[in-house]
C-alpha cells in the first residue's frame, strides 16, 4: 500500500500540493487524473524523492528510502534515452541502478523485447529505432526489475491503437503479478477500462478518491439510454428530463435531474409495451471529470 499524508510542496511562493492525503491499496491499478497544472507530475516526483516536500509518504508502511526506491518503476512523461547507446547498454545501465546484474538483464531483455514486439535487436543503437520502439524500450526499463510500485506518467501518449492495446495487456499482467500501479492519463476511457479506482486532483488537492464504481454511483444514475425507435417528440416534454441527445449506438441519451424518476419514466415511455433499450446509468468518468473541472474554473 502507498499512503500519502498531508503532502505539501511549494515552488517559491506558488503552492503546488496543498495538504494532499490518500491511500492506494497494494495490487491495484489507480488512475491519477486532473487538468494540466493540477499537481500530478509533482506528486509523482515527491513519491520518487525527486523534490523536497512536507508531509509523509510510505510504501508498505515504510518511509521512502534508497532501498524502497529500488522497488519503484517510473515511466516519465518526457522520454529520455541516450541515443548513442545500444539497446542492451541502455537497459543494462538503468537496470543496474535498480540492483540488477548484467546476467539478469541478458536473460530478461530478449523476453521483454518479444513481449512488447520491439522491432530491433539488443545490439541496435537507440537512435536507429522508431519513436514507438524507443518508447517500448523505456517501458522495458520501467518494468524489467519487477517493481512493487509502478508509476506511469501519460503512458499511452503517442501510441497507436495496436500498441495501446498491447500496453494495456502489460499493465493488467503486472497487476496480476502483484504490482501496485498508478498512471496518469487525459483519456478517461483508459482510466475507466483499466482502473480499480482513481484519485482526481484539482489545484493541488484531492477532489475525488475511491473506486471507479463508487465514484460514478455517487453522482447518481442520471443518464438514461432509450431505444431510437421512440420518437424524440415523446421524450422532450417528459418530467425530470434535462436534455436529450443522440448516441452513436442508435439510442437517445437523456440526462435526468433525479435518478429516482427511472420507474416513472419507464411507464411513460413504454406504455406497458416492449422497449429494446431502457438503460439507466451513472455518468461516465469522462463526464464526471468535465463536471469537476468546470466547478473549479
Amino acid at each position: 500500500m502507498i499512503r500519502i499524508s498531508d503532502l505539501r510542496k511549494n515552488y517559491g511562493k506558488k503552492q503546488v500540493l496543498k495538504g494532499m492525503s490518500f491511500e492506494i491499496p497494494s495490487g491495484s491499478i489507480y488512475g491519477l487524473v486532473g487538468k494540466n497544472g493540477a499537481g500530478k507530475t509533482t506528486l509523482f516526483h515527491a513519491i520518487l524523492n525527486f523534490v523536497i516536500y512536507s508531509g509523509t509518504i510510505t510504501l508498505d508502511g515504510k518511509p521512502l528510502t534508497t532501498e524502497t526506491n529500488a522497488q519503484i518503476g517510473y515511466l516519465p512523461e518526457e522520454r529520455s534515452l541516450m541515443p548513442k547507446l545500444t539497446v542492451f547498454d541502455q537497459v543494462r545501465y538503468l537496470a543496474s541502478l535498480k540492483g540488477m546484474s548484467r546476467k539478469e538483464v541478458t536473460e530478461k531483455l530478449p523476453l521483454w523485447m518479444e513481449k512488447l514486439a520491439v522491432k530491433g535487436k539488443m545490439t541496435d543503437k537507440i537512435k536507429s529505432l522508431s519513436k514507438g520502439n524507443q518508447q517500448k524500450i523505456q517501458l522495458i526499463i520501467t518494468l524489467i526489475h519487477e517493481p512493487d510500485l509502478i508509476i506511469l506518467d501519460e503512458p499511452f501518449s503517442g501510441l497507436d491503437p495496436v500498441n495501446t492495446a498491447l500496453l494495456k495487456e502489460i499493465i493488467l499482467a503486472e497487476k496480476e503479478r502483484g504490482a501496485t500501479i498508478i498512471f496518469s492519463d487525459h483519456v478517461m476511457t483508459n482510466v475507466e477500462e483499466l482502473c480499480d479506482g482513481l484519485v482526481m486532483i484539482s489545484d493541488g488537492q484531492v477532489a475525488l478518491n475511491g473506486s471507479i464504481q463508487d465514484i460514478r454511483e455517487s453522482f447518481g444514475r442520471t443518464r438514461l439510454f432509450v431505444s431510437k425507435d421512440v420518437p424524440r417528440e415523446r421524450l422532450e416534454n417528459l418530467p425530470h428530463v434535462r436534455s436529450i441527445s443522440e448516441t452513436k449506438a442508435n439510442t437517445w441519451r437523456l440526462v435526468l435531474d433525479d435518478e429516482a424518476a427511472g420507474p416513472e419514466l419507464f411507464q411513460l415511455i413504454s406504455g406497458g409495451h416492449y422497449l429494446a433499450t431502457f438503460n439507466q446509468q451513472a455518468p461516465t468518468i469522462d463526464e464526471i471529470f468535465k463536471m469537476k473541472a468546470e466547478v473549479t474554473e
